[in-house]
């Protein structure tokens, strides 16, 4: 919260709330829950909050949600007809930006989702300093959430291989290595890294990835 109340002054934050209507207030704590994980979209974020404060600019659709996560529920708002042209408005690149987050959320969810370090070491039975150190050295990917610390993709569980792959890979973003691991590759027949080296074919995905990150560096 402190992060984005950096763009947006902690007083005027409240004064913003202080009249909404609860399902407003509702989508604000969202976007502030997400918005920490995000720390490059602070401008960005501080924008979603003014224009959900100006609830006339959206459809109440918009502030209603049971969903389960606040990246779920954030991701559905930054997708809402109503709010991406006002969003435009004051930010050019705001489709952009949306993108991105839609983009992480569903690298936290696919294949099982993402949980904690302590999590973490607890399937691959070590503990959880260990598993930052693995990290740090480039053998396991641990996706940065800002203020609540990393969330390490579950399906690195029990993956051989994974550490020769990254190590192609080591001037890739943590995003970017687990967005490699689950998209469609050319050089693998677009099938995925992660479908490939569990099927036991290392050296065709270690390949991969050093032909592409041949590629990045032309």
């Amino acid at each position: 919260i402190m992060s984005v109340t950096s763009a947006i002054k902690k007083s005027q934050l409240a004064e913003l709330a202080q009249d909404a209507p609860d399902r407003t207030v509702v989508a604000m704590s969202r976007v502030l829950a997400v918005a920490a994980e995000h720390r490059d979209l602070d401008t960005f974020f501080a924008h979603v909050l003014n224009v959900l404060a100006d609830t006339g600019s959206l459809r109440e659709t918009t502030l209603v949600g049971e969903q389960p996560t606040p990246r779920r529920a954030v991701s559905e708002l930054l997708d809402h007809p109503d709010m991406l042209p006002a969003l435009q408005a004051i930010d050019p690149l705001a489709a952009a930006r949306a993108r991105g987050v839609g983009v992480k959320r569903k690298l936290l969810e696919m294949e099982g989702g993402a949980v904690s370090a302590s999590t973490l070491g607890g399937l691959l039975g070590i503990t959880r300093q260990a598993v930052d150190k693995r990290r740090k050295r480039g053998a396991l990917i641990g996706l940065d959430l800002g203020r609540r610390g990393y969330a390490y993709p579950v399906w690195q569980v029990d993956l051989h291989g994974l550490p020769e792959v990254l190590a192609e890979l080591p001037e890739l973003s943590a995003w970017a290595q687990a967005a490699f691991m689950l998209a469609p590759n050319p050089w693998i027949e677009e099938h995925s890294p992660l479908e490939t080296l569990r099927a036991g074919n290392t050296d065709t995905v270690v390949r991969a990835a050093r032909l592409y990150g041949e590629h990045l560096a032309t």
